[in-house]
């Protein structure tokens, strides 16, 4: 894509400085360009259209798993967005406030509107900008609340460079006309893959920020005389209901609730059938990540799940394994017998191995893969997202080729259960055909409408504010999200929305898991030792998979037993997290923005820098 744009569309110029930055851009504009294209004399045609729309598939779409940092999933460092406090500053410039792909979504289609004459072209790009436009601003809102909608192309002396921010709700007005016009106007399939923004996948995009808006509008209890927090979680159920019943997606089963999970995320190409967006990676193009890596090798900061995390993983019987006699002070092995199957799927249990691809059918391998605890943090090893073994890639870094999500149907089912849960609507056909299909993949009992509201998930370590006549529901339908949703990028978005901030500054949100004391540990039962913790120089008799350094590499709770507790050289240096509650929701916009548009009005809590008068 990067290399089309750059070879059809140099010319054009359209790394844009930004809102408040355009008068570049329209000096490029207003000359002729010795180049034989133009502004005026492109967007004709369906291959000029996508050729100028595919940078919005490359610039906007995650394409890392593993990059979020989370109370769920930590390594070495956490990042100074996790530590808070002062390690988080107002930027000069940049920090998310960035205007480059909604300029060209909008001269997309202020030219192709004039320039144009093949009608279908038209539409269809018309509704993929549009797609992509709300898209983008959806991550605006999540990011600063109010933001100045724009929806043409800027000159430099545009009264909108100098407009103060339109209020979330004028933004969502605007983002839902723009994702009913991606409905309306996207086909339904391409031939043999779902690379590119279909129906159903604004349908998706709807139902995703809809439940965002709602829930967050209901735990940070915020109202709009337009429109209240029902509204926008009616629109997304029904917008989740619609592609759930007349989409042809359907969850990826082979009928192994053991194997399935792990390889809907490990295959080389995308679930066609769940994958309802994805993006393509390929070896032999070198279009590839690196989770395959982050993994397996120690040197990518050992980004591990977290013991609390592990802690809401049911029993396979369905029963709360935080209501087992001594669970909080199991030891590993103890601990992940009998769990949800997606538990041993999404991190590597003492005596599992890898998966195996070949001709097409995925197993698990023969050989074993014991736990690296030079690569996990926590002890809790990743394997969601890491490739088959003998991948072409060989296991190293940023060589990873397996297609990756964007949205895809498990996240459908469980934002239409949750909407219907919030709004006290949800019945148990409703969980029948949405969370109780994630749980039959796995062979996990089903959830049902007689399920009472877990303790362990009520404590200041999850949701000690949750609300409604369903609270009981709405605490499952989060223990499924971040179950099945592991891994996926959304936690935070998750916490912010569900106003439970404060989890990300508790020192037990990152505990790994319990140590009994010093010494070697055999973890999955073969007589051979895996883990020796010691101090000092002593060290283990036996060989060993892992010698691991308390207070050299690893720290205790209890300096010689308790949780592995991976931030606490963080803690013991005077660097405790610290979350906001009435700054840390939203990003400050940076300095020079706020300079050069006076009518910006800063987030609270923010430093602010006025316009000159």
């Amino acid at each position: 894509m990067k290399s089309n744009m750059k070879k059809y569309f140099a010319v054009l110029a359209v790394a844009i400085l930004g809102l408040t930055a355009c008068d570049k851009f329209d000096e490029i504009l207003d000359k002729t360009p010795k180049a034989k294209i133009s502004p005026e004399t492109y967007f004709k045609n369906a291959t000029e259209l996508q050729l100028f729309t595919n940078s919005f598939y490359n610039n906007l779409l995650p394409k890392n798993p593993y990059s979020e940092k989370s109370d769920q999933y930590i390594g070495n460092d956490p990042g100074n967005f996790l530590r808070g406090g002062n390690n988080r500053i107002t930027p000069e410039t940049g920090g998310s406030w960035t205007w480059t792909d909604l300029r060209k979504m909008n001269t997309c289609l202020d030219y192709m509107e004039t320039q144009c004459e093949d009608e279908a072209a038209k539409r269809h790009y018309s509704a993929l900008c549009k797609f992509f436009r709300a898209y983008f601003y959806f991550d605006k809102v999540k990011k600063f609340g109010d933001v100045p909608w724009i929806d043409h192309e800027l000159d430099s002396d545009s009264p909108e460079l100098q407009a103060p921010r339109d209020s979330r709700e004028v933004v969502m007005t605007h983002m839902l006309e723009d994702i009913d016009e991606a409905i309306a106007g996207l086909p339904e399939s391409y031939s043999g893959h779902n690379y590119r923004a279909t129906k159903w996948a604004a349908l998706a995009l709807k139902a995703r920020f809809c439940l965002y808006e709602g829930t967050f509008r209901k735990y940070h209890n915020i109202s709009y005389p337009e429109r209240d927090y029902k509204y926008y979680l009616q629109l997304a159920a029904s917008a989740a209901e619609e592609l759930m019943t007349t989409s042809p997606h359907k969850l990826y089963s082979t009928g192994k609730p053991d194997l399935d999970y792990a390889v809907l995320f490990s295959q080389y190409e995308e679930s066609t059938a769940e994958y309802i967006l994805s993006i393509n990676f390929d070896f032999g193009t070198e279009l590839m990540h690196n989770a395959t890596a982050m993994g397996l090798m120690n040197s990518q900061g050992r980004q591990s799940l977290t013991k609390k995390f592990v802690n809401c993983y049911l029993m396979k019987d369905g029963s709360r394994f935080t209501d087992k006699d001594g669970y909080a002070t199991m030891t590993y092995s103890e601990e992940v017998v009998d769990r949800d199957p997606r538990l041993g799927q999404t991190i590597l249990l003492p005596g599992g191995s890898r998966i195996h691809e070949e001709n097409g059918t995925y197993s698990y391998s023969v050989t074993p893969q014991p736990v690296d605890f030079t690569v996990t943090i926590t002890g809790y090893q990743m394997r969601k997202f890491v490739m088959p073994e003998d991948n072409m890639g060989k296991d190293k870094f940023d060589r990873s080729y397996n297609d990756l999500p964007v949205f895809r149907l498990g996240e459908v089912y469980l934002n239409f259960a949750e909407a219907k849960a919030e709004l006290g609507t949800l019945t148990q056909s409703d969980l029948d055909k949405s969370v109780n299909l994630l749980r039959d993949r796995v062979g996990m009992p089903h959830l049902t409408m007689g399920v009472t509201a877990d303790p362990y998930l009520q404590t200041d370590l999850f949701y000690p504010n949750v609300t409604g006549s369903q609270k009981a529901l709405i605490l499952e339908i989060r223990r499924e999200r971040a179950i099945e949703l592991a891994q996926e990028g959304f936690r935070l978005d998750d916490v912010f929305r569900w106003k439970c901030g404060k989890v990300l500054d508790n020192p037990a949100s990152y505990y790994g898991m319990y140590v009994p004391g010093l010494g070697e540990y055999d973890l999955d039962g073969d007589g051979k030792p895996e883990v020796c913790y010691y101090i000092g120089s002593t060290k283990s008799k036996a060989t060993t998979t892992c010698e691991v350094g308390v207070t050299n590499c690893v720290f205790l709770t209890e300096d010689t037993k308790g949780y592995l507790a991976p931030m606490k050289s963080w803690w013991n240096a005077g660097n405790p997290f610290n979350f906001n509650e009435s700054r840390d929701y939203y990003y400050p916009i940076p300095l020079n923005d706020l300079s050069l548009n006076r009518n910006l009005i800063q987030n609270p809590g923010w430093d602010e820098v006025k316009g000159s008068e």
